[in-house]
């Protein structure tokens, strides 16, 4: 089995909507949804839910009054400002749960142990079924973190399914960016393929990721995708990527077909046989013979 994960330096170059039609394109794969932050995988293959959990990436701290020395030296350590006091004027401190961090300094340096650090919910996780095969995917709530620890949550259960149903490939639909969820998606993968466009902060976003998959020691390649609307910039970008070793598997010219199938709840390749499935095929192509060892 290859785990082959699609990312973009930046949000909006299509990264989903390509990963979506790879996912129809492979005979046998499992699918991973790690954009766990902004999730929209599911837009595509409307997966039906047969398994759901919570999702608890640390804790928040509660104080208890009763036990509560009103010494304040939890709000003097706490560097989030999350310990106050009431509006109301009470000489009780209190936790502002939103400003909370969940570092757990309080609970641990607080001299008469009045303050417990719980376990709360940041999100859910699911295993579905999709018309392309199992897919595992996320939902972290508004404002909370830790959606690193949930991505290679996610990436687990789906290697663990992959595996286990023989498949042929682990398909993983990556964070756009550099942060820990990036990370957590592309670190130890077989092959990154970076989707990206050819504008300037396309070229800027995709030199620093691919900065990333080789600090990783990821094999990578790139993607450009709506390659014609600026066919200078995708001829700088492929002799720049080229000069480090990046190869170039394919460029997917705009096509309105694209946003049509989003709306249609279709991938692309599933909406048109037009030219613009034809360059997602081509390029899902060269990835096989790229895992395979044939190029």
């Amino acid at each position: 089995m290859k785990e082959i994960v699609v990312i973009s330096g930046k949000g909006g170059t299509g990264k989903t909507s390509i990963t979506g039609a790879f996912a129809g394109l492979a005979k046998k794969c499992v699918l991973a949804d790690c954009d766990v932050d902004a999730a929209d995988l599911h837009l595509l293959l409307q997966p039906q839910v047969r398994e759901r959990y919570e999702f608890s990436g640390g804790g928040r701290a509660e104080i208890k009054a009763e036990k509560c020395l009103k010494c304040g030296l939890c709000r003097q350590l706490c560097r989030f400002d999350a310990v106050r006091r009431p509006a109301d004027g009470s000489s009780f401190l209190t936790v502002n749960s939103l400003a909370c961090e969940g570092c757990g300094l309080c609970a641990h340096i607080c001299p008469a142990g009045a303050i417990e650090f719980k376990p709360v919910v940041d999100g859910e996780w699911y295993v579905s079924d999709t018309r392309m095969g199992s897919m595992v995917h996320a939902c972290l709530y508004p404002g909370e973190g830790n959606s690193g620890k949930l991505v290679t949550l996610v990436r687990s259960r789906a290697r663990e399914i992959a595996t286990g149903n023989g498949s042929d490939y682990l398909l993983i639909d990556g964070s756009p960016g550099l942060g820990c969820p990036v990370i957590a998606s592309v670190a130890g993968s077989d092959l990154a393929v970076i989707v990206t466009e050819p504008t300037v902060s396309g070229e800027h976003d995709l030199l620093r990721i691919a900065g990333l998959t080789k600090h990783f020691r990821v094999p990578t390649v790139i993607c450009i995708n709506r390659s014609d609307i600026n066919s200078a910039a995708s001829d700088r970008i492929a002799a720049v990527a080229e000069a480090q070793g990046v190869k170039v598997i394919g460029r997917v010219r705009y096509d309105k077909a694209v946003t049509e199938a989003q709306i249609a709840g279709k991938t692309v390749n599933e909406y048109t046989d037009g030219p613009v499935a034809g360059d997602i095929l081509a390029a899902w192509q060269r990835i096989i013979n790229l895992t395979e060892g044939k190029e």
